[in-house]
Formats: C-alpha cells, sequence, structure tokens
C-alpha cells in the first residue's frame, strides 16, 4: 500500500527530528544556527523541533555562546535527566538491572535473584524488578521511557520474540510483549551481545566508527556486528554465534550439543577445564576458581598456566584473524567478563592475527580490549531502548 502524503510528512518531521535531537546530542552545546547549518534544515524547522523537544524534556536551553557581534545564540544540549530507561541482563539465576539516564550513564544498579525458571515466573521477575529499580529512585511518572531485555540466544528483535535460549531453556516466547503489557512502558529485548554493541555505537568506542565487531569473552563466545554503521542481526536476528564456530568436529561436547565450537576451546570454563586437568595431572600448584586466577598464576611463573592462556589465545586469535579476512572491520573490541585472562592470552591472541589475517587487513583493524564493568551487560540492555529513542525512523521504515 502507496504511503499517503500525511504519511510522507509525518515519517519526514520525525527523521528531521532524530536528525536535530542526535546533533545536539553529539555536538551540544550547540546553537540553532549552527544545527540548521550541520543538517541543512531550515531556521523554521529548528525553532518548530527544538520547541518539541524541549517541551519533552528531551533537550533545554542552557547558557549563551560567543557572540560575533550582536545578541549572544541561546545554546541547545541534551537533557541526560530528561528521560530514564532500565536494562536488564537475564541469566539462569539472577536478574542485573541498571537504570540509566539519556547518556547512558548509570544512576543505581541492583542484583534480583531469578527463584523460578518457567516463563510466567522469569517474565514476572522481569517485571518485578524494574518496578522495584523505579520505585527505590523515585522515577518519575512518564519518565520511564522504556525497558530493555538482554540475554543469550537467538532473539527476533523486531518482534520482541526469544526464540531459543540454551541457558534458561526458553523457546519462543513473546517475551516484549507479556512484559509490556504488564508495565505499560515500550520493551526492547535483544541478543546481550547486540545490547552491550549498541551502547558501544551510540556512547563508547564505536561512535564514530562505521564498521566494527565486538567480541564478548566470557561464560561464552559472542559476537555484535556494526556494518555501514547499522546493527547487524542477520535474517532473523541470529547473526554474531561466533561461539559456535566449528573448530574440531571431534572436539569437546558444547552446551549447543554440537562438538568442538570455539566457545569450547576459548570460553572460561574451558580454561578452567583445562587448568583442572592440569591440576589432577599435578603441573599446576592449585585449582583457579577463575580465569583471572589462572592469569594471576601465569604471571607468577607457572608454566601451565602460562600454556593453557596461550593455546585458548592462539584458538581465539585464528577466528578473529578469519573474521577481519570476511568482514574487513576498523575496529574490533574484545569485552566481557573474560578480559581478565591476561598478557599470555592476548599475546597469543594478536600474534595469531597478524600471522593468519590477509596482508594489509590486520593493519585496516584496531584491537581494542575493553576494560569490564560489573553493570556492563545490563548497560548494554538500557542501550537497546536508548538506540530506539535515537535510531532515524528511516532505518525503522527499511526494517519493517
Amino acid at each position: 500500500m502507496p504511503i499517503s502524503p500525511t504519511g510522507n510528512r509525518d515519517l519526514i518531521r520525525a527523521i528531521n527530528s532524530t536528525l536535530v535531537l542526535n546533533t545536539v546530542r553529539t555536538l551540544g552545546p550547540i546553537s540553532r544556527t549552527e544545527i540548521a547549518q550541520r543538517t541543512g534544515l531550515s531556521a523554521a524547522t529548528i525553532t518548530g523541533i527544538s520547541a518539541e523537544l524541549i517541551e519533552k524534556d528531551l533537550i533545554f536551553e542552557k547558557a549563551t555562546g560567543d557572540s560575533s557581534g550582536g545578541r549572544r545564540p541561546i545554546l541547545l544540549d541534551l537533557n541526560p535527566r530528561g528521560g530514564f530507561v532500565i536494562g536488564l541482563k537475564l541469566t539462569e539465576d539472577h536478574i542485573t538491572a541498571a537504570l540509566t539516564d539519556l547518556r547512558a550513564v548509570v544512576v543505581a544498579k541492583q542484583t534480583f535473584p531469578l527463584t523460578g525458571k518457567s516463563v510466567e515466573e522469569g517474565v514476572a521477575a522481569l517485571c518485578g524488578a524494574v518496578t522495584s529499580l523505579a520505585a527505590a529512585h523515585q522515577v518519575p511518572a512518564g519518565r520511564l521511557l522504556g525497558v530493555g531485555v538482554g540475554l543469550a540466544g537467538v532473539v527476533n528483535a523486531e518482534t520482541g520474540v526469544l526464540r531459543h535460549s540454551p541457558i534458561i531453556g526458553w523457546n519462543n516466547v513473546p517475551l516484549a510483549s507479556r512484559m509490556q503489557a504488564s508495565l505499560s512502558v515500550p520493551v526492547y529485548v535483544d541478543n546481550d551481545v547486540n545490547t552491550f554493541t549498541l551502547t558501544e555505537k551510540w556512547f563508547g568506542v564505536g561512535q564514530k566508527v562505521e564498521n566494527f565487531l565486538v567480541v564478548t569473552i566470557g561464560r561464552g563466545v559472542g559476537m555484535g556486528i556494526v556494518v555501514n554503521g547499522q546493527l547487524y542481526r542477520g535474517g532473523r536476528g541470529g547473526a554474531g554465534e561466533l561461539g559456535h564456530t566449528v573448530v574440531s568436529p571431534d572436539g569437546p561436547l558444547c552446551g549447543c550439543g554440537k562438538h568442538g565450537c570455539l566457545e569450547t576451546f576459548v570460553a572460561d570454563p574451558a580454561m578452567l577445564r583445562d587448568a583442572r586437568l592440569a591440576f589432577e595431572q599435578g603441573r599446576l600448584e592449585r585449582l583457579p576458581a577463575t580465569t583471572r586466577e589462572l592469569a594471576e598464576m601465569a604471571e607468577q611463573g607457572s608454566p601451565a598456566a602460562q600454556s593453557i592462556l596461550a593455546a585458548a589465545g592462539e584458538i581465539l586469535g585464528r577466528s578473529l584473524a578469519n573474521l577481519i579476512n570476511i568482514f574487513n572491520p576498523t575496529l574490533v573490541v574484545i569485552s566481557g567478563e573474560g578480559v581478565g585472562a591476561g598478557d599470555f592470552f592476548f599475546n597469543a591472541m594478536r600474534q595469531q592475527v597478524q600471522l593468519h589475517s590477509m596482508d594489509g587487513l590486520a593493519s585496516d583493524a584496531e584491537i581494542k580490549i575493553d576494560v569490564w564493568e560489573d553493570d556492563a551487560w545490563a548497560r548494554g540492555a538500557a542501550g537497546l531502548v536508548l538506540h530506539g529513542i535515537f535510531e532515524s525512523p528511516i532505518y525503522r521504515e527499511q526494517a519493517g
């Protein structure tokens, strides 16, 4: 069905409004005149849109700027406390919740237990976490702009349906609609690595990068893909399952039911499995509880610990080289709980990237090890809502 002229006008108005909002977000404080110059929109359009955004408390007027002769311009800036969002990271036994402002700054965070594993119990726990966190920090009525949920698994982000999550065992759950019916605010659901990638794109190291990858290591291995400035999710939300690319068909059994997946060699449980074997064989003097502890043992001179970390790093490095050869990214971000694996792991990884990437492509890609914070997953889920606020409607039209 063709779009009506009224529909066209509404879409153009929404696109222009988002353009102004993002210009203020990235360049503010900024004058209306400079916004017009940078966007190509007319002064009248800027005036009307800025008035609407001020009324919504998304932007505000602040101290006047320098004058080039005549009246000093009034500057516009993003109002970070004009609204709030809540991000939830769902695991098999708890929910991490983060309340953030419009710049993805964490205002408050809290962890809630997940005692029941059924869908009904899980939805109730997620909604309860939102209600509790918002009430505890007195979020004004109407200022909670949305809720984002990130979890491991295959998610159709457009419909908010969790297609499959091996960690909690849910399949084909319309999670967004069920939560939205209870909370009466927009709810967005996506794979947790995608939510984290969106936050890097909007507020982190990927802000000015058009093509980059985010690889997370920890309990598993995940990947977020940004191509031409847009998150790539694949046909139905399953893109980025790097951890389940096959390294060796005869390798260890993976949680997905297959053998020899990448994460059975490089994820935290894999390295701790190898450490347990080394301990049982007498090659390690004690059994580490975490990969960070294993890294400390390596730094203290343990040959077995060094060997375990280096072997895992080499395998990850070869997989990264394959990604660089396929995507030619300008940035690869390595993050997740597993970044504490240390120099023996990452030095081996970098060596293999250089060895197996095509000439010239490795030098195109900066590899950045991102310091991990406890609230990163929940902040990433909050970024899913902020992405919905700041994304141009043109992309939403195309997606639909």
